[in-house]
């Protein structure tokens, strides 16, 4: 008899938040997150400002079977004038059942709230980490993306919900970026300068200022993209605060039109290369030292945002800001880079990867059903 039970104790959360370690502890590919992000994401971030959301265990025989979160985001309501619901953090054993009850657990809470429809899985919103893998099980995932088994997708079908959107991600070899890719690069730049567009790489010491203007940038550019919601202050705050510890300057690019920032490129090193050796994501007491000696080891980067303001599209510029991140990571000898995600109707973007040799090689599903 499998038993549902509302999150509301430290000692519950703290399970919530172990259960995959032990889900997937014989899988090679599962990167575990690190305890202590995961305890600050589900209490004390900005989204909890604005919105809510509420955290249940599914237990058989008093062992944990699952676990799930319906999450209410008022921003999103209000930017898309739509009447949403979503859950994330879902995961669960393998068995029809247990998932089902856990989606209808879930479904129930987001009834109460007015809710006519559910998406997801989000963690909370397109901002953070976003979609089941459904395409690309035979590698770990990169930083700041989603990983599940295989047999997911089944399931969530099996409880009625289905497909809304694909999410692509891209992969690039270390012989990802050619001689007729970089002549083409030096071409666009010259015809940007043209227009007083420069291309640059972020000024670290006056990180808060350049931080600020990439989330203007971040909130125009995707603001016409699929079940989007701007970032509040606060959340982009957060956000940055957790990357300046990640953000290598030579892969975090500007493009600017006389001091305007019109477009940005923002890769990160892939932590999950470090995160992988982390058991159960706890940093005390080996795992610090492993993250700290294992940051210099790491071989790949994730292209995690890459945007253009409206009225500067279709100039280059999106070429131009990949380019740049690929010569950079080519330059230094890295063995492969990500961008993801995309959404896989977004055609510009998508053109502009596949112009310098990027393959789609993961696909993860965003899902949705009425309520």
């Amino acid at each position: 008899m499998t038993q549902i039970v509302a999150v509301s104790s430290k000692k519950e959360l703290a399970a919530f938040i172990d259960f995959p370690h032990d889900l997937y502890k014989n899988d090679p590919n599962y990167v575990p997150e690190l305890f202590i992000a995961q305890r600050d994401l589900l209490t004390t971030h900005p989204f909890f400002e604005h919105s809510s959301l509420q955290c249940f265990l599914a237990y058989n025989d008093n062992k944990i079977a699952g676990r799930i979160a319906a999450i209410l985001n008022n921003n999103h309501n209000k930017y898309n004038e739509a009447n949403d619901g979503f859950f994330g953090f879902f995961d669960c054993i393998n068995d029809a059942d247990v998932a089902k009850l856990l989606f209808e657990t879930a479904t129930q809470w987001l009834k109460q709230k007015g809710l006519t429809n559910m998406i997801g899985p989000m963690n909370f919103s397109t901002n953070e980490t976003t979609g089941l893998l459904i395409e690309g099980f035979d590698s770990p995932p990169v930083v700041m993306m989603t990983y599940n088994a295989s047999y997911y997708p089944a399931l969530l079908e099996k409880a009625g919900l289905h497909k809304k959107v694909d999410l692509i991600a891209w992969r690039f070899g270390a012989e990802g970026y050619d001689d007729r890719s970089m002549k083409l690069l030096d071409k666009l730049q010259e015809r940007l300068k043209r227009n007083n567009i420069v291309i640059r790489k972020i000024n670290m010491k006056n990180y808060k200022q350049e931080a600020d203007k990439i989330a203007e940038v971040y909130n125009s550019a995707w603001e016409k993209n699929t079940l989007f919601v701007p970032m509040t202050k606060a959340e982009f705050d957060y956000l940055a605060k957790d990357l300046k510890m990640l953000v290598d300057p030579d892969f975090c690019i500007i493009a600017e039109q006389e001091g305007k920032v019109v477009g940005v490129g923002l890769a990160v090193p892939d932590l999950n290369q470090v995160l992988i050796k982390i058991k159960k994501g706890r940093l005390l007491p080996t795992g610090i030292f492993k993250l700290l000696l294992g940051k210099s080891k790491i071989q790949g980067i994730r292209i995690m945002i890459l945007g253009v303001v409206e009225g500067y599209r279709k100039m280059g510029i999106e070429a131009c800001l990949y380019g740049t991140i690929i010569k950079e990571y080519r330059r230094k000898g890295l063995k492969y880079a990500e961008a993801s995600w995309t959404l896989e109707n977004n055609d510009l973007i998508n053109n502009a990867i596949q112009a310098i040799n990027g393959e789609p090689y993961k696909k993860y599903r965003i899902y949705e059903k009425s309520i």
